[in-house]
């Protein structure tokens, strides 16, 4: 059992059939009445963020959130199969699981498969990957002007800013978490 006094970032406990994820969380005490934890929670199921309020002595069960090291296979239609590295079992994920960040993975990439009780909720690709950019236009010389970013197609069909000075056939390292541009490899 979790007190909600005890909640830190990544906890996850059960309340009432769903499993949550304290996000964020601060304990709050005011000159007058009872101390409360407010959190921001995240259903980890359907992905819902919400505000909640807990009394400090209020108690949950921990819920065990299994994260296995998986490799990516390929896709079928509206599936994605990964492979167990230990048992090297293929798992069929549906597209709806994936989640934003699924975008900037490519085939025999390894990953984590989320799951509870033996059904998969989430997927995450490790934070920085390193990929080739497909299509760009072309940065021209003497084009110094700071913080300007032109689209770039990446060889996963994913789209991100990139600086001026980058061209076709470049590879960078993308931050997965937003999605973002961090330096050429």
């Amino acid at each position: 059992m979790i007190s909600a006094g005890d909640f830190r970032n990544g906890v996850t406990f059960e309340m009432d059939g769903n499993v949550l994820q304290i996000i964020e969380f601060q304990h709050v005490k005011p000159g007058k009445g009872a101390a409360f934890v407010r959190t921001k929670v995240r259903n980890v199921m359907t992905g819902s963020v919400t505000e909640r309020t807990f009394s400090p002595n209020e108690k949950y069960p921990a819920a065990f959130v299994e994260r296995r090291e998986m490799q990516y296979l390929y896709n079928d239609g509206g599936l994605y199969y990964f492979m167990d590295n230990e048992t090297y079992e293929s798992v069929p994920v549906g597209e709806d699981v994936l989640g934003d960040s699924f975008k900037f993975v490519k085939e025999n990439m390894d990953v984590k498969v989320l799951s509870y009780k033996g059904s998969v909720f989430g997927v995450e690709p490790p934070m920085f990957i390193e990929l080739e950019i497909t299509q760009t236009d072309p940065g021209f010389r003497g084009d110094t002007a700071t913080n300007v970013t032109k689209p770039a197609i990446l060889e996963t069909g994913a789209e991100v800013r990139v600086p001026l000075f980058i061209n076709q056939g470049d590879i960078i390292r993308i931050d997965t978490r937003t999605g973002e541009y961090m330096e050429r490899a």
